[in-house]
């Protein structure tokens, strides 16, 4: 009777902590999924604004992926979300990098210029009225990127300075960028890699 009885509890208490086990488990992949995979792997955010037609429209919502930036630096052409402010204030710019760290980006005759040679703007809805700072050759200190929107006419960008009449970013520093835009997930039926 005792044996039995010894066998029942330990039933019980192995189905204690399988339960405890269980709930551990269960709360741990909770804050994983609240907490770490919007702060450090993967993030949704929504477009606000035209500024980056024709490639991603008002209210799109993407996918940003802010993991893959700690193993190589951002690359010309990568669509970033990035804080134009800082990162102490909760505002998102999503634009496209032309110049890297350390290159000398000028704009001349609606053409852009990165060390003195022209590159393809594959991108651009329309023409630049105003080129801001890179009307003459303007050099990216070590950790800066040189940002534009693909509606030229209406994006404020890496063009305009917080002290300019448009009121811009300027060149955006690499710990202001949260990361790189890689997937659209709203509208589905635009559903599909940026």
């Amino acid at each position: 009777m005792s044996r039995r009885k010894t066998d029942k509890e330990r039933r019980k208490r192995r189905s204690f902590f399988s339960y405890l086990l269980e709930f551990i488990i269960y709360v741990t992949l909770a804050v994983f999924c609240v907490y770490i995979v919007p702060k450090y792997i993967i993030q949704r955010t929504e477009v606000d604004g035209n500024s980056m037609e024709d490639t991603l429209h008002h209210k799109d919502s993407l996918l940003i992926d802010k993991i893959s930036y700690r193993f190589h630096s951002p690359e010309r052409y990568d669509i970033i979300v990035f804080y134009p402010e800082g990162r102490n204030v909760e505002k998102f710019y999503v634009k496209r990098i032309y110049g890297l760290p350390g290159e000398t980006i000028q704009i001349k005759e609606n053409d852009i210029y990165i060390n003195d040679k022209k590159i393809d703007d594959p991108y651009a809805k329309d023409a630049m009225t105003d080129y801001g700072i890179a009307a003459e050759p303007y050099t990216l200190g070590s950790d800066e990127y040189f940002v534009l929107g693909d509606h030229r006419s209406v994006s404020k960008d890496s063009r305009y300075t917080s002290d300019s009449p448009e009121k811009g970013p300027g060149p955006v520093k690499f710990e202001n960028i949260s990361g790189k835009a890689i997937l659209r997930i709203w509208p589905l039926s635009a559903f599909g890699s940026i």
